[in-house]
């Protein structure tokens, strides 16, 4: 079994690699989807874990809530402060970790994740301390990537070449509603997923392999660890994926995918 902490501790090297922001320009749309699902009230507290740039911190924020934002990506965080200070919205972003959230229990009246605590090592850690945190009649809300996505298969495609840590939860287990039944249990008075579509989009297939290789940490991280050949082989799956995908018609990138949209509520007597 992989031990807990050098886990994390390769998470943060991962997702602190390359500029996940600019990642996230292309998922913006998602925070604020989620947040029109959950419902975000004005005046209401949010908090938004592993909110990496702050996508969906500023879309809660908008919507006049009182938001706190964790990541444990410091550049990350700055770049959200950036963000919100260009659209004069308050936020107040914060160092953290999802399986350890340092708020009192039932702080929050929303808890929402778009793509970030399902990468937690410990799944069933976080999922407690997100329903920790919120308040008997409060809403969790998350994005997360079904296992059959196309971004489920790009999962899939890397873990050929670059196999995870021994004992290591796939994250995609979040994309299924059986998974999240078990993590949230008895715990959430109702549960509703929702397959949404996401469509990526760039100049061309190379020019997304080439914007992945660059920013994208987990893409970065797996080409570190291969050899010349090897990173050749990759980025040959990988594109090859993508060129199934596409949908263009013409020599630029226009992919489908699905991701998954869930509400729950925390059951009052949990």
């Amino acid at each position: 079994m992989a031990d807990p902490e050098a886990l994390k501790r390769r998470q943060q090297q991962t997702w602190a690699a390359g500029d996940f922001s600019m990642i996230a320009t292309q998922q913006l749309l998602v925070g604020e989807l989620l947040c029109e699902a959950v419902d975000v009230h004005p005046g209401q507290r949010v908090l938004d874990v592993a909110t990496g740039s702050g996508n969906t911190a500023l879309a809660a924020a908008r919507r006049g809530g009182q938001v706190t934002g964790i990541d444990f990506v410091p550049a990350l965080l700055e770049r959200g402060r950036e963000r919100a200070a260009a659209e004069r919205l308050t936020i107040e972003f914060q160092v953290g970790e999802a399986e350890a959230l340092g708020f009192p229990d039932a702080s929050f009246d929303v808890v929402l994740s778009t793509f970030g605590a399902m990468f937690a090592p410990d799944q069933e850690r976080t999922a407690r301390e997100m329903l920790r945190v919120c308040r008997p009649g409060g809403k969790i809300g998350l994005a997360t990537w079904p296992p059959d996505s196309l971004i489920g298969e790009m999962f899939r495609t890397v873990a050929r070449f670059v196999p995870p840590p021994a004992g290591a939860r796939p994250p995609v287990l979040w994309g299924t509603e059986d998974r999240l039944r078990e993590l949230f249990g008895g715990a959430a008075a109702s549960l509703r997923a929702v397959r949404r579509p996401i469509v990526f989009r760039h100049r061309s297939v190379e020019s997304w392999l080439e914007f992945n290789r660059r920013f994208f940490g987990p893409t970065i991280k797996a080409f570190e660890t291969l050899d010349p050949a090897g990173q050749e082989a990759l980025s040959r799956a990988m594109a090859d994926l993508m060129r199934r995908g596409n949908r263009s018609g013409d020599a630029t990138l226009v992919a489908p995918s699905e991701y998954l949209e869930v509400v729950a509520v925390r059951a009052r007597g949990a």
